[in-house]
């Protein structure tokens, strides 16, 4: 059975994050959760992923979190940087 990271101590009441952890695991899960803020198979300018980003923290640094999720694999772009993309071994299979 997998075991849920508890990522509640770092989201406040409305569900932003509220610092970045420095556990890797737990850090992971909480850019997973990020991450689920994209829809899947939809396309996204950087300005739309910093908005994004920036709507879903409290500490003021959508870049840290732009740059997490495309280093974790959470989140993919194009080499120009004129496109992202929610990964695909994000999305959980429903069948």
């Amino acid at each position: 059975m997998e075991q849920r990271i508890n990522i509640k101590r770092f989201l406040d009441d409305s569900g932003k994050i509220i610092q970045l952890p420095r556990n890797k695991k737990t850090r992971f899960a909480l850019l997973e959760y990020l991450s689920e803020k994209f829809e899947a198979n939809c396309t996204y300018t950087e300005k739309e992923v910093n908005n994004i980003c920036d709507e879903w923290h409290t500490f003021g640094d959508y870049f840290v979190l732009r740059r997490e999720l495309i280093d974790n694999g959470l989140l993919c772009r194009e080499a120009d940087g004129s496109r992202y993309w929610r990964s695909q071994i994000d999305q959980k299979d429903n069948t």
